[in-house]
């Protein structure tokens, strides 16, 4: 084949156009003093232009609406639209047109077209159109073919494509962190809270429409983003849901296990699986975009094979005097009983009252006991209460509680005698 023969002319043109919201036109005031030279000539030609807003000329958002001037950017999560046009630019009547568009990413191969049947004939100065949509749900380089093969009036087969490379960004960069707490008196799991912030990392306000989360099969989940006032329900950011460019919201989440997993410790301790976030925001004039994150995961509790909490505990004691704490002691495993001993070590601030050294006697597979225990303080403010060991003699295993809960240690002030 020659190299240098000319490039054949097709009779059909093809022309792709991304459809997207229009842009509200801006300019660039300027502006004067009276006493300056130019006047008034400023302020006339501002209220002359007919995209400037009539009584606030000097304001840069206009009245008229801009189309795309080029493709832009495209973000995970929103929806890519594209207008395919195949026009007869010749004089003959064309036939057997077959229009097909393909979306290449790094992992996969999409075919968009609405129908892949052949249209009979297009005549001269026609055109075949197609509007395609594809939610984007991979970031990186995206290249758009369109091709198109049709039949000439003398019967030879012609066949063309063009290609469309374009960037798809992160708009969000989303943080998780968990955290494990005391669940409610009758419980033997956790509560897991869960804080999940999100930036806007686009370069224009976002308008946050959801961000929700949607738990595994064993959690229930509770919302800590309003505020309760009146019986109505207020968000915590205000009226104004915006994420300017940049900035970061916290949202909060409390998952507690549901009742039929709540008393199994030894099933619920070893979850790590939480849930996935669902977040759907709205861009220039309602783009719409969503993300949904990966399942998200966390560290399971060492609580080991012997879980202590405390169940009860006074918020504020007064000091050096005694107060009552009550304690619940677990057995986590699933297998074997333990027999308990329980060591009471006081520490600078903490003393406990009683003989360390306590038989608790045996315990069985996934059952509880409940122990009333007394101690006192003996320095002022906020105290941790810690220095509780037990030890499987079976085993001859040890087990140390440090840090178990805190409490506000105030002075009182003797009576005065009547």
């Amino acid at each position: 084949m020659d190299v240098n023969q000319p490039k054949q002319e097709h009779l059909l043109a093809l022309k792709v156009m991304r459809l997207t919201k229009p842009t509200l036109f801006t300019n660039l005031p300027v502006t004067c003093e009276d006493r300056d030279l130019p006047g008034e000539l400023f302020s006339q030609l501002m209220k002359d232009d007919p995209s400037t807003v009539k009584g606030a000329e000097t304001f840069m958002l206009g009245e008229m609406l801009t189309l795309p001037q080029n493709f832009g950017n495209i973000f995970l999560g929103e929806t890519f639209s594209s207008y395919i046009s195949v026009h007869n630019d010749s004089v003959q009547v064309v036939k057997d047109i077959l229009v097909k568009a393909d979306l290449q990413t790094s992992s996969q191969r999409l075919n968009l077209s609405a129908s892949n049947a052949a249209v009979t004939e297009l005549k001269p100065d026609r055109c075949i159109d197609d509007v395609i949509h594809h939610e984007v749900k991979e970031i990186g380089t995206h290249i758009l073919v369109c091709a198109v093969s049709y039949t000439t009036q003398a019967g030879e087969k012609m066949y063309f494509r063009k290609f469309f490379k374009f960037q798809v960004l992160k708009p969000l960069d989303v943080k998780t962190k968990f955290y494990n707490a005391e669940s409610d008196l009758s419980s033997v799991t956790d509560e897991v809270f869960l804080e999940a912030q999100i930036q806007n990392i686009t370069t224009t306000p976002m308008y946050m429409e959801k961000v929700s989360l949607e738990p595994s099969i064993m959690y229930n989940v509770t919302e800590l983003n309003t505020v309760n006032s009146g019986g109505n329900g207020y968000s915590t950011f205000g009226k104004m849901t915006y994420l300017q460019p940049m900035d970061t919201r916290q949202y909060l989440y409390c998952l507690k296990p549901k009742p039929e997993f709540a008393e199994k410790a030894g099933v619920i301790k070893g979850v790590t699986v939480i849930g996935k976030l669902d977040i759907v925001w709205k861009t220039n004039l309602g783009e719409r975009g969503r993300l949904q994150t990966s399942q998200l995961q966390r560290m399971a509790p060492g609580y080991g094979d012997v879980r202590l909490s405390l169940e009860m505990i006074p918020d504020t004691v007064n000091l050096e005097e005694p107060f009552e704490v009550t304690c619940k002691i677990t057995n986590c495993s699933s297998e074997r009983t333990m027999d308990l001993v329980l060591e009471m070590c006081n520490t600078n601030a903490i003393h406990w009252c009683g003989i360390s050294g306590r038989q608790l006697g045996k315990l069985s597979p996934n059952s509880s006991l409940h122990l009333a225990l007394k101690l006192l303080a003996s320095l002022q403010g906020l105290q941790s209460i810690s220095g509780l060991r037990l030890m499987d003699t079976f085993l001859k295993r040890t087990y140390e509680y440090d840090d178990i809960a805190q409490v506000c240690v105030v002075f009182s002030h003797p009576k005065p005698e009547s």
